[in-house]
C-alpha cells in the first residue's frame, strides 16, 4: 500500500514545523512527562474553548533576533588563537490592545558583544559600533560560540518586555521560557516541533486536534521543567502536525493555575495566527512577531558594513609587534 504524504505549509527555506529525524518523525525524548496533570492519561481528549471565557485586554508579544557579523581570531602572546564571533542581537515586544483591536511597538533592545574564550581579548570598537567582551567558559570552540549569545538576548528580552507590562495582561514569549520563568502571566510559545514527548496513544490526540482545540496539560521533567501542553491555530487540513504549537508555563505554578493560562492561551493565540499568502511559516509565525522581527532585524543595522567596519578595525591590531 502506498504511504500519503503531506506538504509542509512552510516555505523549506525555514525548516519545518515538525522537525523529522533517522528514528522517524521527531526522535521521542528521553524527558520524563507526567501525563495526568490536568487529566488522567486514560481520559485524554481534545479540549475546546471554555464558554464565556474572555482574552486578556492586553497581549504582549516578545521575540528577539540575533546576527553573527563576522568570526574572528585572536593572536595571544604565547603564540596561541582562540575563535570568536562578533554578534548582533535585539529584542523587542509588541503591544495588542484587544479592546481597542489596535498593535503597537512598545519597545526595543539593540545589543552587540564578541564572544570568546580568549583571556586577552577587550572589547572591539568598529566605527560608531562597540562589541564589548563577553568571555565565554570552557576552550570556546567555535561551533559552540553561537550558543553564548542566548544568554544576553534573553536578558534582553526580561528587559524589554518588563517595562511594557500593565496589570492584568498576558506575556507570549516566541520560544522556549528557559530562564524566563519567574515572569508573572508568561507563556513560552514553541512553534517548531523537535521533539515527540507523548507517547503513540497521547501523541494521537495531539495529531487529532481541530483547528482551536487544545491537548490537556502534561508536566515535563527536563532541565528547565514546567507545565506543557499543545494547541492547533486556525490551518486548512493538511499533515497531522500542521498548525500545532507547544505552549509552556513555569512549573513554579499550580496544576490550576497552568490550565487557567492554557485556556486563556486558546482563547487568545488563535486570533494573531498568520496566513499561508502572508507568511512562508504560517500559520505558526503569529503575525504581530512576523512584524516585529522585521523591525529589530532593520535595527542591527546593515551587516555588510559592519563586517567591513570590523575588518577595518582589525587591521591596526594585526600590524601591531
Amino acid at each position: 500500500m502506498t504511504a500519503r504524504f503531506f506538504v509542509d505549509a512552510w516555505d523549506p527555506a525555514y525548516g519545518a514545523s515538525f522537525e523529522a529525524s533517522a528514528a522517524g518523525p521527531a526522535a521521542p525524548s528521553s524527558a520524563q512527562v507526567d501525563p495526568d496533570a490536568e487529566l488522567p492519561a486514560v481520559d485524554w481528549r481534545a479540549i475546546d474553548v471554555r464558554p464565556g471565557l474572555r482574552a486578556p485586554d492586553v497581549v504582549l508579544l516578545v521575540d528577539g533576533v540575533r546576527r553573527i557579523d563576522a568570526s574572528v581570531w585572536t593572536a595571544e602572546a604565547d603564540g596561541g588563537s582562540f575563535p570568536g564571533l562578533a554578534a548582533s542581537y535585539a529584542a523587542g515586544v509588541v503591544r495588542c490592545d484587544l479592546q481597542r483591536g489596535a498593535a503597537q511597538l512598545a519597545g526595543t533592545r539593540v545589543g552587540r558583544g564578541l564572544f570568546t574564550a580568549s583571556p586577552s581579548a577587550e572589547d572591539v570598537v568598529a566605527g560608531r559600533v562597540r562589541y564589548p567582551v563577553h568571555r565565554v567558559s570552557g576552550t570556546g570552540e567555535l561551533a559552540k560560540l553561537p550558543a553564548a549569545v542566548q544568554g544576553p538576548l534573553t536578558a534582553l528580552e526580561v528587559e524589554v518586555s518588563g517595562a511594557a507590562r500593565v496589570d492584568g495582561d498576558l506575556l507570549v514569549v516566541d520560544g522556549p521560557l528557559r530562564n524566563r520563568r519567574q515572569l508573572p502571566r508568561t507563556l513560552g510559545y514553541i512553534k517548531t516541533q523537535h521533539s515527540q514527548y507523548l507517547d503513540a496513544r497521547l501523541t494521537a490526540v495531539v495529531t487529532g486536534l481541530a483547528a482551536g482545540q487544545r491537548s490537556p496539560v502534561f508536566r515535563l521533567g527536563t532541565a528547565w521543567g514546567g507545565w506543557s501542553w499543545y494547541l492547533r491555530l486556525p490551518v486548512a487540513a493538511g499533515a497531522p502536525w500542521a498548525g500545532i504549537v507547544r505552549m509552556e508555563c513555569s512549573a513554579d505554578l499550580t496544576i490550576t493555575e497552568a490550565v487557567e493560562l492554557a485556556d486563556l492561551s486558546l482563547v487568545t493565540l488563535p486570533r494573531f495566527a498568520s496566513t499561508p499568502y502572508k507568511d512562508p511559516r504560517a500559520p505558526q509565525n503569529l503575525i504581530p512577531i512576523a512584524g516585529l522581527e522585521r523591525r529589530l532585524r532593520a535595527l542591527l543595522g546593515d551587516a555588510r558594513l559592519l563586517h567591513r567596519a570590523l575588518t577595518a578595525a582589525a587591521r591596526p591590531a594585526a600590524r601591531r609587534p
